[in-house]
């Protein structure tokens, strides 16, 4: 017998999506609304007569800062899986030495502030000329992801079967052939995960831009947004079409990857 769900439950969760929606909602419908609209009083809440000059000045004026924010976040994403993925494997089926104690110094490592980070980068950047750089954002967005990738990989790795490894390591295969040929394949929603997060985290940085790229000639969609509002805090129609234009690959990412983070993100839970 099939049970069926209460409809107060149904209900209440209509409208906590609703609520938690709402925001993105109001930032379409002023990007769409007319400039001359945007103060009329009570607001509207539909577009009446909808305009798309905000996304023309989009179209016009952040695709630089668009690239840029690509270039940045598939460098990270580049970075975390290169670094991230030897060390998970190293620590979960090599028998590092201190490997737990490393495990425990990187969850530490994601609880230090953003803030405090960015200034300890900006201290070494000016000594090694990394500020105002492309080079010096993505790896500063990646001393971010890369501990979460290393967790995530080192939780996955570990409930992998271990007959199957020592059946490699038997015919010849050494600790990197048995990374590369088997480790690796076996752990494509772990590495979907960590992108992902990686992507999302470096396309979303602004304490790092806003420090340590300010001054650059390319900079981050973030940092533009942020730019864009000073100089045209009329125009919130463009202003409100950047961000909707900006969270665009962030929410295809995770309609189309959203499987694959699931079993990534469960991945090493539950043990045979």
């Amino acid at each position: 017998m099939t049970a069926t769900r209460p409809w107060w439950k149904t209900a209440v969760g209509l409208v906590l999506t609703a609520l938690m929606l709402f925001p993105v909602y109001w930032m379409i419908n002023v990007s769409l609304t007319e400039t001359k609209d945007l103060r009329s009083s009570p607001p509207q809440l539909f577009p009446l007569d909808p305009t798309f000059e905000g996304y023309a000045a989009v179209f016009g004026q952040q695709l630089p800062a668009l690239g840029t924010s690509l270039l940045i976040a598939l460098g990270c994403v580049l970075l975390t899986v290169v670094i991230a993925a030897p060390a998970g494997y190293a620590i979960a089926l090599l028998n590092l030495r201190g490997g737990r104690s490393l495990n425990f110094l990187l969850l530490v490592a994601q609880m230090i502030p953003g803030v405090v980070m960015a200034m300890g980068f900006y201290a070494i950047y000016v000594r090694l000329g990394l500020l105002n750089s492309v080079w010096g954002l993505i790896l500063a967005d990646s001393t971010i992801a890369v501990p979460f990738g290393v967790l995530l990989f080192t939780a996955f790795m570990s409930g992998l079967p271990k007959e199957l490894l020592q059946a490699a390591r038997i015919d010849g295969a050494g600790s990197w052939r048995v990374f590369t040929a088997i480790v690796l394949p076996m752990s494509r929603n772990s590495v979907l995960t960590v992108s992902l997060f990686a992507f999302l985290w470096a396309w979303s940085d602004f304490i790092f831009a806003s420090t340590l790229s300010r001054n650059a000639d390319l900079i981050p969609i973030t940092l533009s947004i942020y730019s864009y509002i000073g100089n045209n805090t009329t125009q919130w129609n463009a202003i409100m079409a950047t961000a909707v234009v900006a969270s665009i690959p962030a929410a295809i990412l995770l309609v189309v990857a959203q499987r694959y983070v699931a079993a990534g993100v469960t991945a090493g839970a539950v043990k045979d």
